[in-house]
């Protein structure tokens, strides 16, 4: 039987690595991003492969978005089985020049996201019939490194991802009963756009080199090397897949081994 899963933010870096192996895994999957032109083209390519995938516009900080982009994705793929809340942001903050506006954004894109994505996920999971303690839905969401030990110069950001590991415990307690995984992934530094910005706003932030940036998150990863966005899809995969079905709550930490826990 069809498995359907959507990936937020999966026009590029980590989420587009995550929805490409999702497919190779037999998944049917909705790329959910804002830039529905990127989307278009990631589902060009997994449809080059002969695989099965389709754009949705969404703005995850918008609750209605997110819920008329799931019922759309689940309509037209025929089903609901996996939310990937990959979607994010991740500037740099020095923590006296925040502001409101600041704090919003983060929280919206970063942690409100992950609310809205779970209330719309759950309104799929809730159609289908449960055979005894079969697992009917997973949903993954993205904390970070950042999220498991802060990260200097990443006030805002360390602490959207902290709140999205409480909100990934809460919820698999909640939702357990019904059948439903809440688990998350936390990457270590990981070679997309949005880390190459990172770096230069952390180096800013602390009035450094953005090579003394870069090295804040390189120094320590046991692997000796910078994550691929493979690497991240990976793990994504198997928490997507039964092979994690007695696991919820969690927090893969995908990171070369930053920090051992």
């Amino acid at each position: 039987m069809k498995k359907v899963a959507m990936v937020t933010g999966g026009a590029q870096g980590i989420g587009e690595a995550i929805a490409k192996r999702l497919t190779k895994d037999g998944f049917a999957v909705a790329i959910a991003d804002l830039n529905v032109e990127k989307a278009e083209s990631v589902v060009d390519d997994i449809k080059a492969s002969g695989r099965e995938a389709i754009a949705v516009c969404i703005d995850v900080s918008d609750q209605e978005s997110f819920r008329d982009g799931v019922r759309l994705a689940a309509e037209r793929l025929g089903g609901f089985d996996v939310l990937v809340n990959n979607a994010g942001i991740a500037p740099g903050s020095v923590i006296e020049e925040v502001t409101p506006e600041d704090f919003d954004n983060m929280f919206h894109i970063n942690v409100a996201s992950i609310a809205w994505g779970i209330q719309a996920a759950i309104e799929q999971f809730n159609k289908k019939e449960r055979k005894g303690s079969e697992i009917i839905g997973k949903i993954i969401n993205a904390s970070s490194q950042g999220g498991v030990v802060g990260n200097a110069g990443a006030f805002l950001y360390s602490g959207s991802k902290f709140a999205v590991r409480g909100m990934t415990q809460v919820a698999a307690k909640d939702l357990a009963s019904r059948g439903i995984t809440v688990n998350a992934y936390a990457p270590g530094t990981v070679k997309t756009p949005m880390m190459l910005n990172a770096v230069k706003d952390i180096a800013k932030a602390n009035q450094q080199s953005e090579d003394w940036a870069l090295n804040q998150f390189t120094q320590f990863i046991t692997l000796g090397r910078l994550s691929e966005p493979e690497d991240v899809a990976a793990g994504v995969a198997f928490l997507a897949s039964s092979d994690s079905d007695y696991m919820t709550g969690q927090t893969l930490e995908i990171d070369g081994g930053m920090q051992f826990h």
